[in-house]
């Protein structure tokens, strides 16, 4: 996700009319994500956060445990993220926290 805001900040800019500097805000990344309802964040800040802002990861739509799993899954095998197998009952833990 941010490689594809980074592309689109470059493209502006290589779009912008000669003389005319042009500013591109990109999104900030929000820091880590805290602990929810007593259930440790420690496996989500380390295996989403490197391609997702904390804002982004909050703003979801609420999903159930098979429904977070199925895109867990879809994130390691068409997208190649580098999320630790290992972690995978935590970032559930997480993401149904309430």
């Amino acid at each position: 996700m941010r490689m594809v805001l980074a592309l689109g900040a470059i493209l502006l800019l290589a779009a912008a009319p000669p003389g005319r500097p042009l500013s591109v805000a990109l999104p900030d990344a929000d820091g880590p994500l805290p602990e929810r309802y007593g259930v440790s964040s420690v496996a989500v800040n380390a295996n989403c956060l490197a391609c997702h802002s904390a804002g982004m990861i909050t703003a979801q739509p609420r999903l159930t445990r098979v429904q977070w799993g199925e895109t867990i899954t879809k994130m390691r095998a068409v997208y190649g993220a580098p999320i630790n197998p290992a972690d995978d009952a935590a970032i559930l833990d997480w993401l149904v926290a309430d």
